[in-house]
């Protein structure tokens, strides 16, 4: 025990020096103004280095604070939110720009796929003129009968048959999965280097959302993007962060309290949060009637401290050693 107590305390987003970052995100803290004034904070001091070409998976259940640290790093925090510490983009912290230089930035070089394509879709505007705006806009075409040749492009990278027919619906037009796939063509524009995904398979069914996962590993590919992806499922978790380079970052409460390579921590998670996240995954060892859950014994405690390495590109919070110690596994309690 007091071996491990003695490992090296690591920075929660540290990777190899020589390892290109395409956003380097360190002690991000996010508060909100609440009752007589007083900021509450709902992140703590969380960072996250995000390689070019690579997925890295913001894992956690809902409130743990995912989507609030993601758009807070990309400098798309929500409106009353008070961010501190760094998040370095080309050399640049977008915590300190002003609106109008983060605005040059968004759909550009940092591209956002929301959980709800209608969030960010005009319903009285066509397709085909909504994608070529945002080209045009970000002068990534000449001209504009340019950015329409780049606009049915890219509805065809995103795997939209008949293209032409498409640009010219409205959003109402085209089926759910047909719109996140359009977001995601907006997001793509610009060839960014870097693009933070909120959940983009959540609202879809089964099988469509398992393609648009599919489209974004393709993308990332071709493009060498880095993706920041956020999801509470452990199997769409799985299936994006495909690739041996691919990592997982779980939260709980606002903390980091794991992170590594997706094959270490889906495969010999350390924390117990994460393995009981993992065990609470629907099963058919579960009776019927019944679910499991995450027991309140681990999601209520808020003293797992710093990440420390537990081995080579792997680290887990202080404190939840321990508990590994104690038990090889952590199940999940059964509700009724």
């Amino acid at each position: 025990m007091q071996k491990q107590e003695q490992a090296p305390v690591i920075g929660a987003g540290e990777l190899p020096p020589e390892v290109p970052l395409a956003l380097d995100a360190t002690d991000v803290s996010v508060s909100f103004r609440g009752h007589r004034g007083r900021w509450n904070e709902v992140v703590h001091s969380v960072g996250l280095g995000l390689e070019r070409g690579q997925v890295t998976v913001l894992l956690g259940e809902s409130g743990s604070g995912k989507t609030v640290f993601a758009r807070s790093v990309a400098g798309m925090a929500p409106h009353g939110a008070r961010v501190e510490g760094s998040s370095v983009f080309d050399g640049v912290n977008l915590l300190d720009l002003r609106a109008a230089q983060l605005r040059k930035i968004h759909g550009d070089r940092i591209g956002m796929v929301a959980q709800d394509p209608n969030s960010s879709l005009d319903p009285m505007r066509r397709i085909g003129g909504q994608i070529s705006e945002t080209i045009l806009q970000h002068r990534c075409a000449p001209d504009r009968k340019a950015a329409h040749a780049r606009m049915l492009e890219l509805l065809d990278v995103v795997q939209i048959r008949e293209p032409e027919r498409v640009a010219r619906c409205y959003p109402h037009e085209i089926s759910g999965g047909m719109r996140q796939r359009v977001a995601i063509a907006i997001a793509i524009s610009c060839n960014p280097e870097l693009i933070v995904a909120d959940e983009p398979s959540s609202a879809l069914d089964a099988s469509v959302g398992a393609r648009v996962v599919e489209l974004l590993d393709d993308l990332r590919v071709r493009l060498a993007t880095a993706i920041l992806f956020i999801t509470h499922d452990i199997g769409i978790a799985g299936r994006i962060a495909s690739k041996p380079q691919d990592r997982v970052a779980v939260m709980l409460g606002g903390r980091l309290v794991e992170l590594g390579y997706a094959n270490q921590v889906l495969g010999r998670a350390c924390h117990p949060y994460t393995r009981a996240l993992i065990a609470a995954e629907p099963s058919g060892q579960v009776p019927r009637g019944q679910l499991a859950v995450v027991p309140d014994s681990i999601r209520g405690r808020q003293d797992w401290g710093q990440l420390v390495e537990v081995s080579p590109g792997h680290a887990a919070a202080l404190g939840a050693v321990a508990d590994l110690q104690s038990s090889d596994s952590v199940d999940p309690e059964v509700i009724s």
